[in-house]
């Protein structure tokens, strides 16, 4: 069975760290893709932390990988932000900007987001794993 995903930045850390579920889903997907606000995400915290020059080093060989792109924003992407944007506020749960956009391009490209965030649960289209 074929399986393409979108990560979020806590799943590409638990897939960094080792963790069995994380590791399991990206042998198990056939693409992943990093929607480029959590490749952004991941920087800033690599910039915060004592080890910048490997995580760094880590990141691009992953981003090198045949089966991972990075998600790139357009016109279309922006009407889903706004989209989702209006519904979360209209239902009372908003959700942090960046997760606004990883939504939408999750959403854009008919990808299942594999987080831990249970607030985008909140977001209707959206498939989460």
């Amino acid at each position: 069975m074929l399986l393409n995903i979108a990560f979020d930045a806590n799943r590409y850390v638990d897939f960094m760290r080792g963790v069995g579920e994380a590791v399991a889903r990206f042998r198990a997907a056939s693409s992943i893709a990093l929607p480029f606000v959590v490749v952004g995400e991941l920087r800033a915290g690599f910039a915060c932390g004592n080890k910048a020059r490997v995580n760094e080093k880590n990141l691009s060989k992953f981003l090198s990988r045949d089966r991972v792109r990075v998600l790139w924003s357009d016109e279309a992407t922006t009407h889903l932000y706004a989209r989702v944007f209006a519904e979360l506020r209209a239902q009372g749960t908003p959700i942090p900007t960046n997760d606004l956009w990883i939504a939408a391009l999750a959403m854009q490209h008919g990808l299942p987001l594999y987080t831990r965030d249970a607030h985008f649960m909140n977001v209707a289209g959206l498939a989460t794993m």
